[in-house]
Protein backbone atom coordinates (compact mmCIF):
# COMPACT_ATOMS: atom_id res chain seq x y z
CA UNK A 1 0.00 0.00 0.00
CA UNK A 2 1.54 3.47 -0.92
CA UNK A 3 0.60 5.85 1.77
CA UNK A 4 -0.83 9.04 1.39
CA UNK A 5 0.33 12.79 1.97
CA UNK A 6 -1.22 15.73 3.09
CA UNK A 7 -3.62 17.02 0.77
CA UNK A 8 -2.74 19.60 -1.33
CA UNK A 9 -5.58 21.91 -0.06
CA UNK A 10 -4.06 21.53 2.95
CA UNK A 11 -0.84 23.11 1.45
CA UNK A 12 -2.81 25.78 -0.64
CA UNK A 13 -4.92 26.64 3.01
CA UNK A 14 -1.29 27.04 4.60
CA UNK A 15 0.23 29.22 1.56
CA UNK A 16 -2.46 31.56 1.01
CA UNK A 17 -2.88 32.30 4.64
CA UNK A 18 1.05 33.50 4.87
CA UNK A 19 0.84 35.14 1.81
CA UNK A 20 -2.13 37.23 3.43
CA UNK A 21 -0.25 38.08 6.45
CA UNK A 22 3.34 39.01 5.18
CA UNK A 23 3.78 40.62 8.32
CA UNK A 24 3.07 38.33 10.74
CA UNK A 25 5.04 35.96 9.03
CA UNK A 26 8.25 38.03 9.41
CA UNK A 27 8.15 38.93 12.70
CA UNK A 28 8.67 35.49 13.33
CA UNK A 29 11.89 34.32 14.45
CA UNK A 30 13.88 33.21 11.44
CA UNK A 31 14.15 29.13 12.74
CA UNK A 32 10.56 29.20 13.38
CA UNK A 33 9.45 30.92 10.22
CA UNK A 34 9.22 27.34 8.62
CA UNK A 35 5.70 27.17 9.36
CA UNK A 36 5.19 26.72 5.95
CA UNK A 37 8.07 24.56 5.87
CA UNK A 38 5.44 21.68 7.54
CA UNK A 39 3.29 21.55 4.67
CA UNK A 40 6.02 21.76 2.20
CA UNK A 41 7.87 18.70 3.46
CA UNK A 42 4.57 16.61 3.97
CA UNK A 43 2.95 17.57 0.74
CA UNK A 44 6.72 17.07 -1.25
CA UNK A 45 8.62 14.31 0.27
CA UNK A 46 6.47 11.56 -0.78
CA UNK A 47 8.17 9.96 2.31
CA UNK A 48 6.77 9.89 6.00
CA UNK A 49 2.98 10.43 4.93
CA UNK A 50 0.10 9.56 6.82
CA UNK A 51 -0.34 6.03 7.50
CA UNK A 52 -3.24 4.19 8.03
CA UNK A 53 -3.87 2.32 10.99
CA UNK A 54 -2.50 -1.31 11.01
CA UNK A 55 -4.98 -3.50 9.72
CA UNK A 56 -4.50 -7.52 9.92
CA UNK A 57 -5.85 -8.31 6.31
CA UNK A 58 -5.02 -4.99 4.85
CA UNK A 59 -4.59 -5.06 1.49
CA UNK A 60 -0.71 -4.69 -0.12
CA UNK A 61 0.42 -1.16 -0.70
CA UNK A 62 1.54 3.61 -2.66
CA UNK A 63 0.19 17.42 -17.51
CA UNK A 64 2.89 16.37 -19.93
CA UNK A 65 5.43 12.94 -18.72
CA UNK A 66 8.06 14.37 -21.13
CA UNK A 67 9.69 16.66 -18.63
CA UNK A 68 10.97 13.30 -17.00
CA UNK A 69 13.53 12.84 -19.49
CA UNK A 70 14.79 15.97 -19.88
CA UNK A 71 18.78 15.74 -19.33
CA UNK A 72 18.73 18.03 -16.59
CA UNK A 73 22.95 17.87 -14.40
CA UNK A 74 23.78 20.18 -11.75
CA UNK A 75 27.00 20.79 -9.86
CA UNK A 76 27.53 19.70 -6.39
CA UNK A 77 29.64 22.74 -5.36
CA UNK A 78 31.63 22.72 -1.33
CA UNK A 79 29.16 19.96 -0.06
CA UNK A 80 30.23 16.49 0.28
CA UNK A 81 29.31 14.13 -2.17
CA UNK A 82 25.31 12.64 -2.36
CA UNK A 83 24.79 8.79 -1.62
CA UNK A 84 26.62 6.55 -3.97
CA UNK A 85 24.65 5.21 -6.53
CA UNK A 86 23.52 1.52 -6.38
CA UNK A 87 24.99 0.56 -9.35
CA UNK A 88 26.07 -3.02 -7.85
CA UNK A 89 23.24 -4.95 -6.53
CA UNK A 90 23.37 -6.30 -3.26
CA UNK A 91 24.85 -10.23 -3.17
CA UNK A 92 22.66 -13.15 -3.88
CA UNK A 93 23.05 -13.86 0.01
CA UNK A 94 21.47 -10.46 0.41
CA UNK A 95 18.98 -10.64 -2.42
CA UNK A 96 17.95 -13.90 -1.25
CA UNK A 97 17.27 -13.09 2.00
CA UNK A 98 15.63 -10.17 0.89
CA UNK A 99 13.30 -12.16 -1.53
CA UNK A 100 12.20 -14.23 1.52
CA UNK A 101 10.90 -11.50 3.66
CA UNK A 102 9.42 -9.82 0.57
CA UNK A 103 7.46 -12.41 -0.79
CA UNK A 104 6.57 -14.76 2.64
CA UNK A 105 5.04 -11.57 4.96
CA UNK A 106 2.65 -9.02 4.11
CA UNK A 107 3.04 -5.79 5.39
CA UNK A 108 1.31 -6.26 8.94
CA UNK A 109 3.58 -8.71 9.21
CA UNK A 110 0.99 -11.78 9.19
CA UNK A 111 3.14 -14.92 7.13
CA UNK A 112 2.30 -16.18 3.59
CA UNK A 113 2.69 -19.62 4.01
CA UNK A 114 2.64 -20.57 0.13
CA UNK A 115 4.60 -18.40 -2.44
CA UNK A 116 1.86 -17.44 -5.71
CA UNK A 117 2.39 -15.42 -9.03
CA UNK A 118 0.60 -15.48 -12.07
CA UNK A 119 1.42 -18.58 -14.19
CA UNK A 120 1.25 -17.62 -17.91
CA UNK A 121 0.82 -14.41 -20.08
CA UNK A 122 -0.67 -11.48 -18.26
CA UNK A 123 -3.44 -8.69 -19.46
CA UNK A 124 -3.17 -5.41 -18.03
CA UNK A 125 -5.76 -2.84 -18.65
CA UNK A 126 -7.33 0.48 -17.30
CA UNK A 127 -10.67 0.86 -15.69
CA UNK A 128 -12.96 4.05 -14.65
CA UNK A 129 -12.24 7.73 -15.28
CA UNK A 130 -8.75 6.90 -16.76
CA UNK A 131 -6.55 10.50 -16.10
CA UNK A 132 -4.41 11.46 -19.23
CA UNK A 133 -1.68 10.27 -18.86
CA UNK A 134 -2.17 6.34 -17.60
CA UNK A 135 -1.92 4.85 -20.70
CA UNK A 136 1.57 6.23 -21.72
CA UNK A 137 2.65 5.54 -17.79
CA UNK A 138 1.47 1.90 -18.25
CA UNK A 139 2.98 1.23 -21.52
CA UNK A 140 6.42 2.43 -20.31
CA UNK A 141 6.50 0.15 -17.27
CA UNK A 142 4.78 -2.83 -18.75
CA UNK A 143 7.63 -2.14 -21.40
CA UNK A 144 10.32 -2.47 -18.63
CA UNK A 145 8.81 -5.55 -16.92
CA UNK A 146 9.15 -7.68 -20.24
CA UNK A 147 12.61 -6.18 -20.49
CA UNK A 148 14.08 -5.89 -16.83
CA UNK A 149 11.84 -8.68 -15.07
CA UNK A 150 11.22 -10.66 -18.24
CA UNK A 151 7.66 -11.10 -17.25
CA UNK A 152 5.31 -11.90 -19.97
CA UNK A 153 2.54 -8.83 -19.27
CA UNK A 154 1.10 -6.66 -22.14
CA UNK A 155 -1.74 -4.18 -22.02
CA UNK A 156 -3.63 -6.63 -25.10
CA UNK A 157 -6.42 -8.73 -24.11
CA UNK A 158 -7.56 -12.35 -24.04
CA UNK A 159 -4.88 -13.62 -21.41
CA UNK A 160 -5.92 -16.11 -18.87
CA UNK A 161 -4.38 -13.41 -15.91
CA UNK A 162 -5.48 -9.69 -15.76
CA UNK A 163 -4.61 -7.39 -13.69
CA UNK A 164 -6.82 -4.30 -14.06
CA UNK A 165 -6.19 -0.96 -13.01
CA UNK A 166 -9.42 0.53 -11.44
CA UNK A 167 -9.54 4.46 -10.92
CA UNK A 168 -11.63 5.29 -8.02
CA UNK A 169 -13.14 8.79 -6.80
CA UNK A 170 -10.90 10.16 -4.06
CA UNK A 171 -13.54 9.91 -1.38
CA UNK A 172 -14.68 6.23 -1.95
CA UNK A 173 -11.14 5.09 -1.55
CA UNK A 174 -11.20 7.10 1.43
CA UNK A 175 -14.02 5.79 3.26
CA UNK A 176 -12.80 2.39 2.84
CA UNK A 177 -9.13 2.76 3.22
CA UNK A 178 -8.57 5.87 5.19
CA UNK A 179 -5.21 7.23 3.97
CA UNK A 180 -4.10 4.95 1.41
CA UNK A 181 -2.82 6.34 -1.64
CA UNK A 182 -3.62 3.53 -3.42
CA UNK A 183 -3.83 -0.11 -2.86
CA UNK A 184 -4.00 -3.44 -4.58
CA UNK A 185 -6.05 -6.66 -3.92
CA UNK A 186 -6.59 -10.16 -4.96
CA UNK A 187 -10.08 -11.54 -7.05
CA UNK A 188 -11.62 -8.64 -7.69
CA UNK A 189 -12.15 -7.44 -10.84
CA UNK A 190 -13.68 -3.83 -9.72
CA UNK A 191 -14.46 -1.62 -7.03
CA UNK A 192 -17.94 -3.38 -6.06
CA UNK A 193 -16.19 -6.41 -6.08
CA UNK A 194 -13.29 -5.20 -3.50
CA UNK A 195 -16.29 -4.00 -1.34
CA UNK A 196 -18.28 -7.42 -1.21
CA UNK A 197 -14.65 -9.62 -1.12
CA UNK A 198 -12.90 -7.66 1.54
CA UNK A 199 -13.62 -9.79 4.47
CA UNK A 200 -13.55 -13.07 2.79
CA UNK A 201 -11.18 -15.39 2.15
CA UNK A 202 -11.58 -14.41 -1.26
CA UNK A 203 -9.76 -11.36 -0.91
CA UNK A 204 -7.27 -12.83 1.80
CA UNK A 205 -3.75 -12.88 0.22
CA UNK A 206 -2.50 -15.48 2.64
CA UNK A 207 -5.07 -17.65 1.36
CA UNK A 208 -3.71 -17.04 -2.66
CA UNK A 209 -2.39 -20.37 -3.87
CA UNK A 210 -2.13 -18.90 -7.59
CA UNK A 211 -2.54 -15.68 -8.86
CA UNK A 212 -5.11 -15.24 -11.69
CA UNK A 213 -6.77 -11.72 -11.00
CA UNK A 214 -5.84 -8.36 -9.23
CA UNK A 215 -6.46 -5.20 -8.64
CA UNK A 216 -4.97 -2.29 -8.52
CA UNK A 217 -7.17 0.88 -6.87
CA UNK A 218 -5.37 4.47 -7.34
CA UNK A 219 -7.63 8.18 -6.68
CA UNK A 220 -9.03 8.97 -10.10
CA UNK A 221 -7.75 13.15 -8.91
CA UNK A 222 -4.34 11.75 -8.82
CA UNK A 223 -1.62 14.03 -9.90
CA UNK A 224 0.54 12.37 -13.06
CA UNK A 225 2.96 11.56 -10.67
CA UNK A 226 1.16 9.95 -8.19
CA UNK A 227 -0.25 7.88 -11.01
CA UNK A 228 2.79 6.56 -11.75
CA UNK A 229 3.85 6.07 -8.92
CA UNK A 230 1.22 4.05 -7.92
CA UNK A 231 1.50 2.53 -11.09
CA UNK A 232 4.85 0.91 -9.69
CA UNK A 233 4.74 0.01 -6.73
CA UNK A 234 0.84 -1.39 -6.74
CA UNK A 235 1.21 -3.13 -9.88
CA UNK A 236 4.66 -4.71 -8.98
CA UNK A 237 3.18 -6.00 -5.52
CA UNK A 238 0.19 -7.42 -8.10
CA UNK A 239 3.27 -9.78 -9.56
CA UNK A 240 5.37 -10.07 -6.52
CA UNK A 241 6.52 -9.37 -3.37
CA UNK A 242 3.36 -8.26 -0.89
CA UNK A 243 5.68 -6.79 2.07
CA UNK A 244 7.43 -3.76 2.33
CA UNK A 245 10.88 -3.10 4.25
CA UNK A 246 12.08 -0.02 6.37
CA UNK A 247 15.37 -1.57 5.63
CA UNK A 248 15.47 -1.50 1.51
CA UNK A 249 17.52 1.04 0.66
CA UNK A 250 16.95 1.09 -3.02
CA UNK A 251 13.18 -0.04 -3.34
CA UNK A 252 9.80 1.31 -3.76
CA UNK A 253 8.70 -1.42 -1.30
CA UNK A 254 9.46 0.39 1.46
CA UNK A 255 7.00 2.70 3.50
CA UNK A 256 9.58 5.29 3.88
CA UNK A 257 7.52 6.28 0.01
CA UNK A 258 10.89 7.62 -0.61
CA UNK A 259 11.53 5.50 -3.90
CA UNK A 260 8.95 6.43 -7.03
CA UNK A 261 9.72 3.80 -9.81
CA UNK A 262 10.90 0.23 -9.63
CA UNK A 263 14.72 0.31 -9.00
CA UNK A 264 17.17 -2.08 -10.54
CA UNK A 265 17.29 -3.66 -7.40
CA UNK A 266 13.22 -4.85 -7.76
CA UNK A 267 13.49 -5.53 -10.81
CA UNK A 268 16.29 -8.23 -9.86
CA UNK A 269 13.41 -9.59 -7.79
CA UNK A 270 10.61 -9.64 -9.67
CA UNK A 271 12.83 -11.64 -12.67
CA UNK A 272 13.29 -13.82 -9.10
CA UNK A 273 9.85 -14.23 -8.87
CA UNK A 274 8.87 -15.38 -12.03
CA UNK A 275 11.74 -17.89 -12.84
CA UNK A 276 11.22 -21.11 -14.12
CA UNK A 277 12.73 -23.05 -10.91
CA UNK A 278 9.63 -21.64 -8.80
CA UNK A 279 6.12 -21.93 -9.59
CA UNK A 280 3.03 -21.26 -7.45
CA UNK A 281 1.88 -23.16 -4.27
CA UNK A 282 5.53 -24.30 -3.37
CA UNK A 283 6.51 -24.29 0.54
CA UNK A 284 9.16 -21.74 2.27
CA UNK A 285 11.57 -24.67 2.13
CA UNK A 286 10.97 -25.33 -1.25
CA UNK A 287 11.39 -21.85 -2.30
CA UNK A 288 14.62 -21.77 -0.18
CA UNK A 289 16.19 -24.74 -1.94
CA UNK A 290 15.98 -22.98 -5.02
CA UNK A 291 16.85 -19.96 -4.58
CA UNK A 292 20.21 -20.56 -4.92
CA UNK A 293 20.36 -21.51 -8.21
CA UNK A 294 17.69 -18.88 -9.38
CA UNK A 295 20.16 -16.00 -8.26
CA UNK A 296 23.16 -17.79 -9.75
CA UNK A 297 21.23 -18.01 -13.16
CA UNK A 298 20.24 -14.23 -13.24
CA UNK A 299 22.97 -12.14 -11.15
CA UNK A 300 26.10 -14.25 -11.99
CA UNK A 301 28.35 -11.82 -10.62
CA UNK A 302 26.56 -11.91 -7.33
CA UNK A 303 28.04 -14.76 -5.88
CA UNK A 304 27.22 -18.18 -4.15
CA UNK A 305 24.10 -17.38 -1.87
CA UNK A 306 25.42 -18.19 1.47
CA UNK A 307 23.32 -18.53 4.09
CA UNK A 308 22.93 -15.13 6.14
CA UNK A 309 21.84 -13.69 10.06
CA UNK A 310 18.63 -12.45 9.83
CA UNK A 311 17.86 -8.84 9.65
CA UNK A 312 14.41 -8.38 11.28
CA UNK A 313 12.74 -5.06 12.11
CA UNK A 314 10.87 -5.37 15.30
CA UNK A 315 7.20 -4.76 14.71
CA UNK A 316 7.69 -1.60 17.97
CA UNK A 317 9.93 -0.05 15.78
CA UNK A 318 7.44 -0.49 12.42
CA UNK A 319 4.12 0.61 15.26
CA UNK A 320 6.54 3.47 16.90
CA UNK A 321 7.25 4.83 13.13
CA UNK A 322 3.45 4.40 11.83
CA UNK A 323 2.47 6.15 15.03
CA UNK A 324 5.22 9.26 14.10
CA UNK A 325 3.66 9.23 10.28
CA UNK A 326 0.21 8.86 11.37
CA UNK A 327 -2.65 10.68 13.43
CA UNK A 328 -1.78 12.12 16.90
CA UNK A 329 -0.91 15.00 18.76
CA UNK A 330 2.43 16.76 17.66
CA UNK A 331 4.33 15.75 21.04
CA UNK A 332 2.66 11.72 20.84
CA UNK A 333 3.85 11.87 17.13
CA UNK A 334 7.99 12.81 18.42
CA UNK A 335 7.96 10.66 21.15
CA UNK A 336 7.21 7.87 18.76
CA UNK A 337 9.98 9.17 16.33
CA UNK A 338 12.36 9.32 19.69
CA UNK A 339 11.26 5.72 20.31
CA UNK A 340 11.83 4.68 16.94
CA UNK A 341 15.64 6.28 17.07
CA UNK A 342 16.20 4.22 20.61
CA UNK A 343 14.85 1.38 18.94
CA UNK A 344 17.60 1.95 16.32
CA UNK A 345 20.37 2.18 18.33
CA UNK A 346 19.50 -0.60 20.67
CA UNK A 347 20.02 -2.37 17.44
CA UNK A 348 22.87 -1.11 16.24
CA UNK A 349 21.34 -0.09 12.92
CA UNK A 350 23.06 2.52 10.89
CA UNK A 351 20.82 1.86 7.67
CA UNK A 352 18.19 3.52 6.12
CA UNK A 353 15.76 2.32 9.50
CA UNK A 354 17.80 4.34 11.48
CA UNK A 355 17.92 7.37 9.20
CA UNK A 356 14.18 7.48 8.30
CA UNK A 357 13.47 7.49 12.30
CA UNK A 358 15.85 10.89 12.40
CA UNK A 359 13.60 12.17 9.35
CA UNK A 360 10.57 12.17 10.89
CA UNK A 361 11.90 13.54 13.92
CA UNK A 362 13.39 16.54 12.11
CA UNK A 363 9.97 16.86 10.26
CA UNK A 364 7.79 16.84 13.01
CA UNK A 365 10.40 19.20 15.04
CA UNK A 366 11.02 22.04 12.15
CA UNK A 367 7.91 24.74 13.78
CA UNK A 368 8.79 23.99 17.70
CA UNK A 369 12.06 23.08 17.70
CA UNK A 370 14.44 23.79 15.15
CA UNK A 371 17.36 23.04 16.71
CA UNK A 372 16.47 19.59 17.42
CA UNK A 373 15.04 19.97 13.67
CA UNK A 374 18.84 21.10 12.37
CA UNK A 375 20.10 18.02 14.40
CA UNK A 376 17.86 15.16 13.47
CA UNK A 377 18.26 16.22 9.76
CA UNK A 378 21.88 16.36 9.94
CA UNK A 379 21.97 13.00 11.63
CA UNK A 380 19.61 11.36 8.67
CA UNK A 381 21.53 13.02 5.86
CA UNK A 382 24.71 11.44 7.12
CA UNK A 383 23.45 7.73 7.51
CA UNK A 384 21.62 8.52 3.68
CA UNK A 385 24.79 9.46 2.28
CA UNK A 386 26.49 6.84 3.57
CA UNK A 387 24.46 4.25 1.73
CA UNK A 388 24.22 2.82 -1.13
CA UNK A 389 20.83 3.34 -2.79
CA UNK A 390 20.18 6.09 -0.92
CA UNK A 391 20.92 8.96 -3.49
CA UNK A 392 16.97 10.01 -3.21
CA UNK A 393 16.24 10.02 0.62
CA UNK A 394 19.61 12.40 0.91
CA UNK A 395 17.94 14.64 -1.69
CA UNK A 396 14.78 15.20 0.84
CA UNK A 397 16.76 15.60 3.43
CA UNK A 398 18.79 18.51 1.29
CA UNK A 399 15.63 19.95 0.62
CA UNK A 400 14.52 20.42 4.06
CA UNK A 401 18.38 21.66 5.07
CA UNK A 402 17.30 24.18 2.11
CA UNK A 403 14.21 25.74 3.04
CA UNK A 404 15.84 26.20 6.76
CA UNK A 405 19.14 27.95 5.15
CA UNK A 406 16.18 30.14 2.60
CA UNK A 407 14.84 31.33 5.44
CA UNK A 408 17.21 32.21 7.96
CA UNK A 409 18.93 34.45 4.75
CA UNK A 410 21.67 32.05 3.84
CA UNK A 411 20.68 31.91 0.26
CA UNK A 412 24.05 30.68 -1.06
CA UNK A 413 23.96 27.61 1.86
CA UNK A 414 20.13 26.76 -0.20
CA UNK A 415 22.00 26.97 -3.96
CA UNK A 416 24.20 24.83 -2.67
CA UNK A 417 22.13 22.25 -1.16
CA UNK A 418 20.13 22.52 -4.07
CA UNK A 419 22.83 22.05 -6.03
CA UNK A 420 24.04 18.62 -4.70
CA UNK A 421 20.25 17.02 -4.43
CA UNK A 422 19.29 17.92 -7.66
CA UNK A 423 21.19 14.79 -9.40
CA UNK A 424 19.56 12.65 -7.18
CA UNK A 425 16.31 14.11 -7.27
CA UNK A 426 16.63 13.73 -11.54
CA UNK A 427 18.07 9.68 -11.13
CA UNK A 428 15.11 9.27 -8.85
CA UNK A 429 12.43 10.87 -10.85
CA UNK A 430 10.49 12.61 -8.92
CA UNK A 431 9.19 15.65 -10.42
CA UNK A 432 7.75 17.37 -7.31
CA UNK A 433 10.93 17.37 -5.60
CA UNK A 434 12.49 18.46 -8.58
CA UNK A 435 9.89 21.62 -9.10
CA UNK A 436 10.24 22.49 -5.36
CA UNK A 437 14.13 22.09 -5.48
CA UNK A 438 14.34 24.97 -8.40
CA UNK A 439 11.93 27.17 -6.95
CA UNK A 440 14.10 27.09 -3.79
CA UNK A 441 17.29 27.88 -6.08
CA UNK A 442 15.17 30.69 -7.73
CA UNK A 443 14.06 32.79 -4.70
CA UNK A 444 17.99 32.22 -3.06
CA UNK A 445 18.97 33.82 -6.46
CA UNK A 446 16.49 36.52 -6.46
CA UNK A 447 18.23 37.03 -2.70
CA UNK A 448 21.65 37.42 -4.15
CA UNK A 449 20.20 39.73 -6.69
CA UNK A 450 21.15 37.62 -9.72
CA UNK A 451 17.45 38.21 -11.55
CA UNK A 452 18.75 36.18 -14.90
CA UNK A 453 19.19 32.94 -12.79
CA UNK A 454 16.38 33.56 -10.55
CA UNK A 455 14.45 33.27 -13.68
CA UNK A 456 16.24 30.28 -15.32
CA UNK A 457 15.33 27.95 -12.15
CA UNK A 458 12.00 29.55 -12.21
CA UNK A 459 11.51 28.43 -15.71
CA UNK A 460 13.65 25.37 -15.05
CA UNK A 461 10.74 24.33 -12.14
CA UNK A 462 8.09 24.70 -14.37
CA UNK A 463 9.56 21.60 -16.92
CA UNK A 464 8.45 19.72 -13.69
CA UNK A 465 5.95 21.28 -11.59
CA UNK A 466 2.54 20.29 -13.86
CA UNK A 467 3.52 16.47 -13.89
CA UNK A 468 4.91 16.77 -9.92
CA UNK A 469 1.44 18.48 -8.35
CA UNK A 470 -0.98 18.21 -10.73
CA UNK A 471 -2.34 21.74 -11.37
CA UNK A 472 -1.68 25.36 -12.07
CA UNK A 473 -3.13 26.33 -8.70
CA UNK A 474 -1.05 23.47 -6.36
CA UNK A 475 1.83 24.85 -8.70
CA UNK A 476 1.24 28.49 -7.65
CA UNK A 477 0.57 27.31 -4.02
CA UNK A 478 3.62 25.67 -4.34
CA UNK A 479 5.45 29.06 -5.18
CA UNK A 480 3.86 30.93 -2.76
CA UNK A 481 5.36 28.62 -0.21
CA UNK A 482 8.67 29.17 -1.32
CA UNK A 483 8.74 32.61 -1.84
CA UNK A 484 7.29 32.80 2.18
CA UNK A 485 10.83 31.20 2.81
CA UNK A 486 12.80 33.70 1.08
CA UNK A 487 10.64 36.87 2.78
CA UNK A 488 11.48 35.28 6.22
CA UNK A 489 15.43 35.08 5.63
CA UNK A 490 15.32 38.76 3.90
CA UNK A 491 15.24 40.64 7.39
CA UNK A 492 18.88 38.99 7.79
CA UNK A 493 20.21 40.77 4.67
Amino acid sequence: MRLNCLPLRAVSAAATAETARPGRFAALRADRSLVSLSGLALATALAGCASAPVVKDAPATRASTAAIDMPLADPTIGLEPPAPRAEVLPSNSVLARDFMELNFFLESGRPIPQFSRFEGPISVSLQGAVPPTAATELSRLVHRLNAEAHIPISTNSGAANHITIAFVPRREMTSEVPNAACFVVPNAANWDEYRANRRTAKGDWTLVRQRTAATVFIPAESTPQEVRDCLHEETSQALGPLNDLYRLSDSVWNDDNFHAVLTRFDMMQLRAVYAPDLHSGMSIPEVQAKLPAVFAHINPGGGKVAQLREDPTPRAFVNALERAIGHGSQGARKAAATTAIEISAGQGWHDTRAAFGWFALGRLSVYDDPDTALKAFANAGAIYRATPGAGIQSAHVDMQLAAFALSSGRASDAIALVNRAIPQALSGENAALMATLYLIRAEAYETLGNAALAQQARLDSGQWARYGFGSDAAVRSRAAEVAALARAGARYN
